[in-house]
């Protein structure tokens, strides 16, 4: 179990005892003599209000974020990488190593029985683990939260990130991406009963997001102006949303749907209001790495593996529509 599911825990356990003192059953009645009303734990980390970065929403000249680079014409097969390509040097190594959420259910999180990290962000990552050796368990998953995401590729802490990621202008500035492998919008996430029934009506009100997630700074543009509230992982928001401790989460659907999934009294309403096209991340220096990922892509796409991924893990987001069509700069 992962410290956020302790903490998960450890806070419904110590809400449950406050309740008990309280008399329960929703008649408000007083605390014994002599005790005092529980806080709930907040997250670890947690920034409330959230540090959202001044001129964040401003980036920087247009592009097509959706274009990467085009792949060669026929792929090297694996365990046979060109000389001296950043494929030759993760080959040599033995293992590729990947960025992954371990907190999105559905996409990246570990396995309850297990305690192996899995989903569709992870079995995409093992696709690329097969092209490249011919064998997908040749890989090493580094947990990640949003914020870690650019640097771990900057540093070369990971060869690639394949978590939930947005691809837009001001990311293109500092990594780069893959061909769009899956399309997501963000919605808001409540609790069952709200009146809520879209970002329009969370003005002055707390809304959780993850720290350095593209969420979080659509949370703070919003016209109706409601009140960020940041946490390193997505389980932190659900816990806070369960303790009224804010009164929405707001994020990519794809990642609300593996929320409430977790928690019968959680729903997901109101319309999309931004556009989500996922990509997997890479070193701005590896554009050999970028056009071999978009080769494995696209095979994903035409031999119905991306359809196969999508229906083990996805068909509770609705059936499996067609793969994202890749469009290229060069």
């Amino acid at each position: 179990m992962n410290a956020s599911r302790l903490m998960s825990a450890a806070v419904a356990l110590t809400v449950t005892l406050g309740l008990a003192g309280c008399g329960g059953g929703g008649g408000g009645g007083t605390l014994p003599a002599g005790t005092s009303a529980v806080t709930p734990v907040r997250p670890v980390g947690v920034q409330d209000p959230a540090e959202v970065p001044d001129g964040a929403n401003a980036g920087p000249a247009p592009c097509d974020p959706r274009a990467s680079l085009r792949p060669a014409a026929t792929q090297p097969r694996p365990g046979q990488m060109p000389a001296g390509s950043t494929m030759a040097q993760i080959l040599q190594r033995g293992r590729l190593i990947v960025g992954v959420d371990q907190n999105s259910y559905r996409f990246g999180f570990r396995a309850p029985l297990t305690g192996e990290l899995t989903g569709f962000d992870v079995d995409v990552a093992r696709e690329v683990a097969r092209a490249i050796f011919g064998d997908p368990s040749k890989i090493q998953f580094r947990a990640t939260n949003s914020a870690a995401r650019i640097p771990s590729l900057q540093d070369g802490t990971v060869d690639i990130v394949v978590q939930t990621m947005t691809m837009n202008c001001e990311r293109w500035q500092q990594v780069n991406f893959s061909t769009e492998y899956f399309t997501a919008g963000q919605r808001i996430l409540v609790r069952r009963g709200s009146p809520v029934r879209g970002i329009a009506d969370l003005g002055g009100q707390k809304v959780c997001s993850a720290i350095g997630s593209t969420s979080i700074r659509n949370v703070a543009a919003a016209p109706a102006k409601p009140l960020p509230v940041g946490v390193p992982d997505w389980t932190d928001c659900l816990v806070m949303l369960q303790q009224n401790q804010v009164a929405a989460v707001s994020t990519d659907d794809s990642i609300l749907a593996g929320l409430a999934a977790q928690d019968p009294n959680a729903v997901v309403v109101g319309p999309r209001f931004s556009d989500e096209p996922y990509g997997i991340g890479i070193n701005r220096d590896a554009t050999d790495l970028v056009r071999f990922v978009n080769g494995v892509l696209a095979q994903l796409r035409a031999d119905g593996t991306w359809t196969r991924l999508y229906t083990r893990w996805l068909t509770a987001l609705g059936p499996a529509p067609q793969p994202p069509t890749a469009r290229y700069r060069d």
